[in-house]
């Protein structure tokens, strides 16, 4: 069956200021779909049709840039969308909270760590909070659409949050403050989905 866009789990203008409207119909509209679109054409007819996101990433290296691009522009994506919410912001509370805690010092800490990440990016790519193998947390960052699920992730896990630094995800509203755009990023962020995958991973 092939890969389906997913529906936005709120409105476009709901995590406004923070993320514009316009900005997020062309992101989901435009950009997720066509990954969508341009992941299903990469993989019909070959021995991918059927397995999993994950199983296709967790391979990814033996795959043509074409399903590694648009794989990964794909999951990144649905990720993304979910880990975001217009109830958002605060901080992480439980078993999340208490690991981010031990892993970077202090929430604090952990945030300065993960907007390293992001603003020190170059070009296109993403900042992660992941699990790794060990299931200890790590903050890593990749380039264009990889993530840590592939297998020519420099470090390799499940990822639990994560932040499109592509200038397609914040241009109309921050131009080239990228600071600007992660700073507001925390005020949306969904912890409950965030602990959730947190548990799922570890």
């Amino acid at each position: 069956m092939a890969f389906q866009l997913p529906s936005l789990p709120y409105s476009t203008n709901a995590l406004e200021p923070h993320i514009d409207a316009r900005t997020m119909e062309i992101h989901h509209g435009k950009h997720h779909a066509a990954y969508t679109n341009n992941l299903n054409a990469a993989i019909e007819g070959t021995a991918l049709e059927g397995k999993t996101i994950e199983e296709i990433l967790g391979q990814v290296s033996k795959q043509s840039p074409a399903v590694r691009n648009n794989g990964g522009g794909y999951y990144n994506h649905s990720l993304f969308w979910e880990i975001l919410s217009p109830n958002g912001g605060g901080e992480p509370s439980d078993a999340l909270a208490d690991d981010i805690a031990t892993r970077f010092g202090s929430f604090n800490e952990f945030k300065e760590a993960f907007g390293k990440a992001a603003t020190t990016q170059f070009g296109s790519g993403w900042a992660w909070l992941m699990v790794d193998a060990a299931g200890a947390l790590a903050v890593i960052n990749t380039p264009n659409q990889d993530n840590p699920l592939m297998d020519v992730s420099a470090l390799r896990g499940t990822p639990i949050l994560g932040l499109d630094v592509w200038e397609h995800a914040y241009y109309l509203n921050y131009q080239n403050r990228r600071p600007d755009y992660v700073a507001a990023f925390w005020n949306v962020v969904n912890w409950d989905e965030v602990a959730r995958r947190y548990t799922a991973a570890k």
